[in-house]
């Protein structure tokens, strides 16, 4: 089995995955190994973002290649290997996220707590405060805006991809980019006005004079 580099071009790494798969297929446990390897941090991150939860993130991504492994048999070739697994991620996710608004269990505080090592540092970086307000507004997009938005700006899937990860025609893709990065800016809008508004409030606590 040939080594997976993320040099190789997207043709050859296609060509390695569904050898893997292949492999899978028969039941080889080393080549469903090697698939989680290249695939885990993608998908907990990916899991992170859709329901804000790190730790659920890392349960649903067990599950995601649980799934990945009892059910290789269904993958068919003609799809590229992402796009199935994070077929199968998105899908968890959303039933997760149905769950949550059934029993309101899910406050923002909640929310943001653990949202993995990529965001965690930016803490203390001068603009920690956009970085939370745009996590705040990301997790308060309906997933039919927020699920296509993730895959496009922060996994880096084209238009047509996420149509065939969410089974949706590409046009109604675009709206939904579209649409999810139009609230997204009037939430960090209105966000950026309140913080005016306070700094102005503390400058002139006791008002014209």
């Amino acid at each position: 089995m040939q080594r997976f580099s993320q040099k190789k071009g997207s043709k050859e790494l296609r060509m390695v995955e569904q050898e893997l798969m292949h492999l899978v297929q028969k039941g080889d446990e080393e080549a469903f190994e090697k698939i989680v390897t290249m695939y885990k941090h993608r998908i907990v991150n990916f899991l992170t973002q859709m329901t804000g939860d790190y730790q659920k993130a890392v349960e649903l991504s067990q599950e995601t290649f649980m799934r990945v492994y009892f059910k290789a048999n269904r993958y068919k070739p003609m799809a590229p290997l992402s796009s199935w697994i994070y077929t199968i991620a998105s899908n968890l996710a959303k039933t997760e996220l149905k769950k949550a608004k059934k029993l309101s269990t899910v406050s923002l505080d909640d929310a943001h707590r653990g949202l993995g090592n990529r965001v965690a540092a930016s803490d203390d970086l001068p603009d920690s405060f956009l970085i939370k307000d745009l996590k705040q507004a990301l997790n308060a997009l309906h997933p039919r805006y927020r699920i296509p938005i993730i895959l496009k700006d922060i996994e880096g899937f084209s238009q047509e991809e996420i149509a065939q990860i969410l089974k949706r025609p590409v046009g109604t893709i675009k709206a939904r980019i579209s649409r999810g990065r139009d609230y997204l800016k009037q939430s960090l809008e209105k966000n950026e006005r309140n913080v005016d508004v306070s700094n102005n409030t503390e400058e002139c606590p006791h008002g014209n004079t």
